[in-house]
């Protein structure tokens, strides 16, 4: 990925002035650093960071100049990424599912917070390293809806096998605690209760007191449909941890796409327009645009003409396409695009700070991203 350091104004400055020919994602600082206070201020507990929901460097350290301190790491090479940029910050290993050379790694880098949500995976830890000072996250799942996608599938002891389980961390003399994920783009608050409710079950029936409940991230990010009360969500999450605990348990939570997604747009230029209408982008499924088949939401984005221009008003439902060769390489949904759109012009998506730099790969050739930072979205 190619980091532009020059700062401009706003994406359209930079489109119109350079015309660029490959995708270009648009990093507006201020708006990471604001969203950040968000959770801190309004939050009443410990604001970590997904890292896996953007690992670029310019985000983690404006995060840390927003006063985030703690980050939730899923693999050695993002511990090493925040080691080198931020020796002294806390690191909680919740990837529930790690090798022993994992483990090991994490141990010497100075990691003292993991995630379980299996035996197995709990004798692993038992093995490598002793319990002094180091706490253990049951990760309970619940069926419960309200996300795009459940990370419930993938991760997670169901309460029976939960019980046991943090048993199993106090008799071993792990700190313990308890973790969840509601899964992402969860926009029903009342998921976080239910989950709240079912992790004071657990530690009832377990007979243990947790020093910690990490109600996970999965926090919306704006889309077309509109902003997120986050404030809501965080006051029913607090409410919720008084009614459900005897000893109320501290809280942790580890947004990931609600705290970078509303910081970026991505500009990407359409490469030709066929004789049914189909448009053709330098950028797809392959890229920047790789959650468009899984996350079913309403996407904003706009349409500007390389000379600024006004298109057409008139919009039409139009089939979209990425640039390999690759016919799965098309956009889920068509999207309402003016009638007269044409070679150059460029379709810029809002709220895309989450899962691009992450995933984008040079399928075909493609992949050239350029990050460009700007003062305003």
């Amino acid at each position: 990925m190619n980091i532009n350091s020059e700062i401009w104004n706003s994406p359209r400055d930079y489109l119109l002035a350079r015309a660029p020919d490959h995708p270009v994602h648009f990093f507006a600082p201020a708006a990471l650093q604001a969203q950040a206070k968000r959770f801190l201020d309004g939050f009443n507990g410990l604001v970590t960071y997904a890292v896996k929901a953007n690992p670029e460097p310019a985000v983690l350290t404006n995060l840390l100049a927003a006063g985030i301190t703690t980050f939730d790491v899923a693999s050695p090479n993002e511990i090493r990424l925040l080691r080198a940029l931020a020796p002294q910050a806390t690191l909680h290993y919740n990837n529930p599912v790690r090798s022993k050379s994992e483990i090991r790694f994490a141990n010497r880098a100075g990691v003292t917070s993991f995630s379980v949500d299996s035996l197995r995976e709990l004798a692993k830890i038992q093995e490598i390293i002793p319990p002094d000072g180091v706490e253990i996250s049951v990760r309970i799942k619940l069926p419960v809806s309200g996300a795009v996608y459940d990370f419930g599938t993938k991760f997670g002891a169901i309460p029976e096998n939960a019980i046991e389980l943090l048993r199993r961390v106090k008799s071993a003399g792990y700190i313990s605690s308890i973790t969840f994920h509601p899964g992402t783009q969860c926009e029903d608050p009342q998921a976080w209760v239910a989950y709240i409710f079912g992790a004071a079950t657990v530690a009832r029936a377990a007979n243990v007191t947790i020093k910690r409940l990490n109600v996970g991230g999965g926090f919306p990010a704006r889309t077309a449909k509109g902003a997120p009360d986050l404030e809501q969500f965080f006051a029913l999450i607090d409410k919720a941890v008084t009614a459900a605990f005897t000893t109320r348990p501290a809280l942790v939570c580890e947004p990931g796409r609600a705290l970078v997604a509303e910081s970026f747009t991505h500009a990407t230029r359409v490469k030709s327009v066929n004789d049914n209408g189909d448009v053709y982008l330098n950028d797809g499924i392959y890229g920047g645009l790789s959650e468009f088949p899984v996350l079913d939401v309403q996407r904003i984005f706009t349409v500007l003409p390389p000379l600024g221009e006004q298109r057409n008003t008139a919009k039409i439902p139009t089939r979209v396409f990425g640039p390999t060769c690759d016919s799965l390489d098309v956009l889920p949904n068509k999207l309402l695009l003016p009638n007269d759109i044409t070679d150059d012009d460029y379709i810029i998506f809002q709220n895309m700070g989450a899962y691009v730099k992450g995933v984008t790969t040079d399928f075909n050739g493609y992949g050239q991203l350029e990050t460009v930072t700007v003062l305003s979205l």
